[in-house]
């Protein structure tokens, strides 16, 4: 960065392993650029490193295995405009690398475990999302990737699952109740058994009401609750199609907006037609929301509401930017 900016915007992405967070990440690269973004992840903060958490049978998920202290102090400094010194935990080799200069950018995110567990850092963010895999979709994906790629079995992948339930239920999985946007993935229930089954997902996308300069997503008519199944002259739909959602609900004691997505689209392109029933969307033009969808057509979750919920994500995180700093549009780097 050349110049030091005039408000540091920051942003928690927060979720287990494995949930999506680089994907969404590289959503985020499209919307605001490289050079406008920096991104921490937090895993720098562990205070045990991989030998000392096997040998202490603390897992990276315990908040004993990571230093809040420094988190906050120096998330809060980079806010501040400060430039600090921040850890390197190496993944490759499981030890903690001495520190690197990180200079304050235009729009910071935090990822990783931990964004909204500690109080004093939650209070820092300007917006945050959680992503939320179910037990069963978590345990499909750990098994294709496992057994397939790394030739573990499936007691072996089971056994990992489980052995970091207690702490992702203890530390992890509340977060949740934090966060601006949850992007919740769960199985589909448009088929109930079989290869098909385990293929399509259910994605819900939980927008809270109360948060200042955002405004939830909606379809058709804003409030109601509509079911919407859009197959037919316009959207290409192989069995057993697409089903559209969207309400108000309540979501640990908050009012909320859920938009909802079973099933998968065939055709991305197409996707302009689902866009132009959407309202709130903070695109800056129709069409915007698909054609960055189609940037990553290759990428996990494109073709189903992860993706589509990333991406709408990502222009309400740049709307947010751009209504706390004033900027005009054209500050933020056009994505396509």
């Amino acid at each position: 960065m050349s110049s030091k900016p005039d408000r540091v915007v920051l942003i928690g992405v927060a979720g287990d392993s494995g949930c999506g967070k680089s994907t969404f990440l590289r959503r985020l690269a499209d919307l605001f650029g490289e050079d406008f973004m920096t991104v921490i992840c937090l895993d720098d903060y562990h205070s045990l490193d991989r030998y000392q958490r096997k040998e202490t049978k603390i897992t990276a998920l315990d908040p004993r295995a990571n230093n809040f202290d420094l988190m906050y102090e120096q998330i809060k400094a980079l806010k501040g405009g400060e430039t600090i010194n921040k850890p390197i935990y190496n993944h490759e080799t499981g030890l903690i690398d001495p520190p690197e200069k990180v200079e304050p950018n235009r729009v910071v995110v935090i990822e990783g475990l931990h964004p909204l567990y500690d109080e004093r850092v939650r209070s820092l963010l300007d917006f945050s999302v959680y992503l939320d895999i179910s037990d069963e979709v978590k345990i499909n994906w750990k098994i294709q990737r496992d057994m397939a790629e790394r030739g573990h079995t499936y007691e072996d992948v089971l056994a990992a699952i489980n052995s970091r339930k207690p702490d992702f239920e203890a530390y992890i999985d509340p977060q949740k109740a934090h966060a601006n946007v949850v992007i919740q993935i769960l199985p589909t229930q448009l088929v109930k058994e079989g290869d098909l089954a385990k293929k399509l997902l259910r994605v819900r996308l939980i927008q809270r009401e109360d948060v200042p300069g955002f405004k939830p997503v909606y379809l058709f008519d804003e409030g109601s609750t509509i079911n919407w199944i859009p197959c037919g002259r316009k959207l290409t739909c192989s069995f057993p199609g697409i089903k559209l959602f969207y309400g108000p609900d309540e979501y640990y004691g908050n009012s909320v907006s859920v938009l909802e997505v079973d099933g998968q689209f065939e055709r991305l392109d197409e996707m302009i037609y689902v866009e132009s029933h959407l309202s709130n969307t903070s695109s800056r033009y129709q069409g915007e929301m698909t054609e960055l969808l189609l940037k990553h057509r290759d990428a996990p979750g494109s073709n189903n509401g992860s993706g589509l919920f990333q991406v709408l994500t990502g222009l309400k995180m740049r709307a947010t930017y751009e209504w706390l700093t004033a900027a005009k549009p054209a500050q933020v780097k056009a994505s396509v």
